[in-house]
């Protein structure tokens, strides 16, 4: 019986130790960095060897973040969280995410930031023209929004459908905002999409950039980080065309964690990443970051001079998620 006992306690110990290991198995919690995504599993090894702080890949979405860090309200897990912009303006509203301002803060652009600190960007993409020059038949690269209707480009233009794809709402109001559209008149937006249309343009559902990649679609409206992926770790003869009407940049932001279990980590981490050392990781994915960090020449040349980045510029992204569902509605009405 002793014996028997015995082995009872000793395993319940054993199950004990190996719970609390495995529950401290993490020193924070990020939600939604995906390592397949924007290079974050450079970022959390370094944050790892620089900081000695160990968090783990998680694959959220920024929908399901938003959701999570909502139905933890009441006893909050993660301690901070990553996601698109217009989830970190709700998470701030929501009172799930918290007001901090990492060192360097005061460097992001205005408009790329909460004032008080409850969301802020952390590193942005930019809506252009992924062109694959191979798939031209001669034409030239076109180099703005206008040229898209000219008839050498007949077939060859392709966007996501704005009222069910972000990316494609995004060039709806780069585009419109090109033509002197504001979020609250679209008519210039409509004006472009309409006589686009008679131009016999492509306009799938889904993310398309094998279709790119493979010449079907030789103009597509996309980030700058998806044409540099293509230019340079595929090593096609891709070109990313910044428009010269001017377009939009779109915000991946962070945030703070409103009463995470380790805020002090949570910190901690948020200030590494927005170091120059930690800006520097998002350039492995092509995306430019969010502070005005110095990188090497090698780094640099890969993107367009800076002096073409200045025509792309934020909006009231809270406004802009506000009309969305209205836009998408008078697309559809309009256009389609």
């Amino acid at each position: 019986m002793r014996v028997l006992l015995s082995a009872a306690v000793a395993a319940t110990l054993a199950s004990t130790a190996f719970t609390y290991s495995a529950a401290n198995a993490e020193d924070a919690i990020c939600y939604n960095c995906p390592p397949q995504w924007a290079d974050w599993a450079s970022m959390l090894k370094a944050i790892d060897t620089k900081l000695g702080i160990k968090m783990p890949h998680d694959n959220k979405n920024s929908g399901q973040t938003l959701s999570q860090l909502l139905a933890e309200k009441d006893s909050p897990v993660a301690d901070v969280a990553y996601y698109g912009v217009t989830f970190g303006i709700k998470a701030g509203n929501e009172g799930v995410a918290t007001a901090y301002k990492p060192k360097g803060f005061e460097d992001i652009a205005d408009g790329l930031k909460d004032p008080d600190g409850k969301w802020f960007t952390i590193h942005y993409g930019t809506l252009g023209l992924f062109v694959n020059k191979d798939a031209l038949g001669g034409a030239t690269v076109p180099a703005c929004w206008a040229d898209l209707k000219k008839p050498e480009y007949r077939g060859m233009v392709g966007y996501l459908d704005p009222s069910s794809a972000f990316v494609g709402y995004a060039g709806a109001v780069a585009v419109n905002r090109a033509f002197g559209g504001t979020l609250d008149n679209f008519d210039p937006g409509v004006k472009f999409f309409q006589e686009l249309a008679e131009n016999d343009p492509i306009v799938p559902k889904q993310t398309s950039y094998a279709r790119v990649v493979s010449g079907e679609i030789p103009i597509l409206f996309d980030y700058d980080f998806n044409a540099y992926r293509g230019k340079y770790t595929e090593g096609g003869n891709f070109e990313f065309v910044l428009p010269c009407e001017g377009s939009v940049v779109v915000p991946y932001v962070m945030s703070l964690v409103a009463n995470g279990p380790n805020p002090d980590l949570g910190k901690k981490v948020l200030d590494y990443i927005l170091s120059d050392e930690g800006q520097a990781i998002w350039t492995n994915a092509y995306l430019k970051p969010a502070r005005p960090v110095k990188l090497p020449p090698e780094v640099a040349a890969k993107f367009l001079p800076d002096s073409d980045y200045e025509r792309a510029t934020p909006v009231d992204y809270a406004k802009m998620e506000k009309v969305q569902k209205a836009f998408g509605e008078r697309y559809l009405k309009e256009v389609k």
